[in-house]
């Protein structure tokens, strides 16, 4: 279950990914009743066996099982359930079946119930980079994406979400990417020469990476071989793969920032 609303007084309505028909939307008829069947059971981040009635867009629940597996996350594995959760919410059409994606969030959700917090960063970039690429909303990572020009390894190249892989370019002393180079001059926007040479370091990725990844997200285990790939990443190329993936996200979502993205910052914040 992905998420769920009140209806009525007594009822519930639901959001739920199943791996065969994708992002179903469900009623719970008396799930918040005292005595329902239903109410120990509907839970977030839990395998459950489901049925149902009804061939409209809005189904009935008759049944409902926890299948078990695991424990219910913990702390902020806890809460970088509810951010996959939002994700899947926001990125996934109704009735759109995506079995490999429904088979890694499971597995995502497996290891943070685990409690294992010193790998949520970069389990969370795994997950990120797997569902764009699961849903068509990556780009080919051995080329540019503008020229199809075989990457290089010691360049530094950005995921820029109108365009794909740019090549960042180095011109008279400042740093632009491509995209910038057909905008606004670098000065308009402040922080001068040291400020996008700056960005080019924290945004942007070396060719032999982006090709690694590539690599690695076409492995027989794509999440292991990503999630690795991910926590050998240096502190910085690990900030820049994250900023690129924001803004990718947030460009497919519509929206500047995730609820539950948000209250983390804000809880980290405290």
């Amino acid at each position: 279950m992905l998420h769920r609303y009140p209806w009525s007084e007594s009822s519930l309505v639901l959001d739920v990914f199943t791996r065969h028909l994708g992002r179903l939307v469900l009623v719970a008829k008396g799930a918040k009743r005292p005595h329902s069947n239903f109410r120990p059971v509907l839970m977030p981040l839990q395998p459950l066996s489901l049925s149902f009635t009804g061939d409209q867009e809005v189904r009935n629940l008759s049944a409902a099982e926890w299948v078990g597996g695991h424990v219910m996350p913990q702390g902020e594995s806890l809460l970088s359930g509810f951010y996959l959760n939002e994700l899947l919410l926001k990125m996934l059409a109704r009735e759109d079946p995506h079995p490999d994606l429904f088979d890694m969030y499971k597995d995502v959700v497996q290891i943070l119930s685990g409690g294992f917090e010193q790998t949520l960063s970069p389990l969370l970039r795994a997950f990120e980079l797997l569902m764009l690429a699961y849903l068509g909303h990556l780009p080919n990572l051995t080329v540019q994406t503008s020229t199809l020009q075989a990457l290089k390894d010691h360049e530094l190249y950005e995921l820029v979400p109108e365009m794909g892989l740019s090549k960042v370019v180095f011109k008279d002393m400042m740093v632009l990417t491509e995209l910038d180079a057909q905008g606004d001059a670098p000065e308009s926007q402040g922080g001068g020469v040291n400020a996008f040479a700056h960005r080019a370091k924290t945004q942007a990725l070396t060719g032999e990476m982006w090709c690694a990844l590539a690599n690695a997200m076409e492995t027989p285990s794509p999440l292991l071989s990503t999630l690795r790939f991910c926590a050998e990443l240096d502190g910085t190329s690990r900030q820049a793969l994250q900023t690129q993936l924001r803004k990718t996200i947030h460009f497919h979502c519509g929206m500047g920032i995730l609820k539950t993205r948000q209250f983390m910052m804000d809880i980290q914040a405290l």
